[in-house]
């Protein structure tokens, strides 16, 4: 038997780290444990849905309904970013939690602040991401990128002032790459199958739990058109999505495409007037609920984030990757080489790519049997159940 906990989860305002916890932290609460949810108040109402208590931060980071700020096209910059956050967010976190200390920090990798309050609180502390993990041998394989960072004067003054915070802060790890990327212990809410040298990650760090996905009936309802015959999602999540040009380049490669219907989601940055006429075959929407869509689809082209990709995988459609930063590269790379999957940059998706690459997929029976079996796997993993068990170990009686 475990007992009631408080469990204090703690997120950044993105759907890409918020909607991989949700299952999670629902069947926490059904568990009858107590969990706190701190996150920017822009997320209230997706919380309270899972029946954990919003604890409200203000945070600096980009988000959807903020056009004055938009995250910096280089990595080291949105590197700063992040640090201005954390540092922003850690006093806030610790006036919130001070006299209602939790049994245990949960926290998302974006949010290493709550693992700098448990240290100091002597708490235990269990990192969830909702991406890759660094595996034995990462400095090596990832050599150049990793020279840059520790060499570029720009990224060696980020680091620096990172552990020079962390120092501060009274943390035992003052390496901020380390600190960051190898924590005592985390859980990996990814498919094994995405995470690159899956053979090499440290089994005592880190355990892959797999997707915690369900139905979000509070997300809204999409229903398949009567007649479409088969449907394309085209979706670059919400961070990314000021592409008019790209969402043009869709427009011309599946506009009237015989037998195809296509829902094509903009963001809220790009007008639809910038998009042209709109061809009969396509609707378009500043947002959508993305699983629902996908529990219909026959193809997704996606920018390859982690919920995305593994949300393809989990409803089993084949995908083209348009990568647009950070860790979409790779996934989208992951993605070709399980044979389900395109990758298409930014500049050589035009028309003809576009409409080539789709038609190749969805007609290659291969294709079809590889992504079948990827979503029974996906299916039986334990996931949101699995996930709490292991948690529970850590305050069990």
């Amino acid at each position: 038997m475990s007992r009631r906990a408080h469990i204090a989860m703690v997120s950044i305002p993105a759907h890409g780290h918020v909607n991989p916890s949700l299952e999670l932290i629902r069947e926490l609460v059904s568990r009858g444990h107590r969990v706190t949810y701190a996150n920017d108040a822009a997320f209230a109402e997706v919380i309270s849905g899972t029946g954990a208590e919003l604890r409200p931060y203000r945070s600096l980071l980009p988000r959807d309904g903020a056009p004055q700020t938009r995250w910096p096209d280089d990595m080291v910059g949105q590197l700063d970013m992040f640090l201005d956050d954390a540092m922003s967010m850690l006093p806030q976190l610790r006036a919130a939690y001070e006299h209602d200390r939790p049994d245990l920090f949960l926290y998302d990798i974006g949010c290493s602040t709550a693992r700098i309050l448990a240290e100091n609180w002597g708490l235990p502390a269990v990192q969830l991401s909702p991406s890759m993990v660094a595996w034995e041998g990462y400095e090596q394989d990832m050599a150049e990128m990793v020279e840059m960072l520790r060499t570029e004067p720009r990224a060696v003054a980020h680091y620096q002032r990172y552990s020079a915070w962390l120092q501060e802060c009274g943390v035992a790890e003052t390496d901020a790459m380390l600190f960051v990327g190898k924590p005592p212990r985390g859980l990996v809410l990814i498919p094994r199958v995405l995470q690159p040298h899956a053979d090499r990650v440290d089994r005592k760090r880190f355990t892959f739990v797999g997707p915690c996905l369900a139905a979000r009936p509070e997300q809204g309802e999409w229903k398949r058109p009567h007649g479409a015959g088969k449907v394309l999602l085209v979706s670059l999540g919400s961070a990314f999505t000021h592409q008019p040009a790209f969402y043009r380049a869709c427009l011309a490669a599946f506009g009237r495409l015989p037998s195809w219907h296509v829902v094509l989601q903009i963001g809220k940055h790009v007008a639809r007037e910038e998009l042209g006429a709109i061809p009969d075959n396509v609707e378009v929407h500043p947002w959508v609920p993305q699983l629902a869509v996908l529990e219909q689809a026959d193809a997704f082209i996606t920018h390859a984030g982690m919920g995305g990709s593994q949300e393809g995988l989990y409803c089993g459609v084949p995908m083209i990757a348009v990568p647009q930063s950070t860790d979409q590269f790779a996934n989208a790379d992951q993605l070709v080489a399980l044979g389900i999957a395109r990758r298409l940059d930014t500049e050589h998706a035009t028309p003809d790519a576009l409409r080539s690459a789709l038609l190749q997929l969805t007609e290659d029976p291969a294709v079809a049997a590889r992504l079948a079996a990827l979503k029974r796997e996906l299916r039986t993993e334990a996931g949101a159940a699995r996930a709490a068990a292991l948690l529970e170990q850590e305050f069990r009686l």
